[in-house]
């Protein structure tokens, strides 16, 4: 039986600390990335991925314009 991912997560925000909520992102069909995607209350976007970690890296290094293609 496989999990469903959470639609959202909080994180403590890298730039001024207060929490900011992430929310999942629609990919196509694939398993083998869930990227999340969000903006602290001060403008800072935060990027968090879960998965194939060549997949992740590229995500996180995208600044939130990633596209995933097959």
């Amino acid at each position: 039986m496989l999990l469903k991912a959470p639609r959202t997560l909080t994180f403590k925000c890298v730039k001024c600390s207060k929490a900011v909520k992430v929310s999942l992102q629609k990919t196509s069909a694939c398993s083998h990335i869930t990227p999340y995607y969000g903006v602290c209350s001060c403008g800072e976007v935060k990027l968090h991925a879960t998965g194939n970690a060549d997949a992740v890296k590229s995500y996180l290094e995208s600044n939130g314009l990633w596209t995933h293609h097959h």
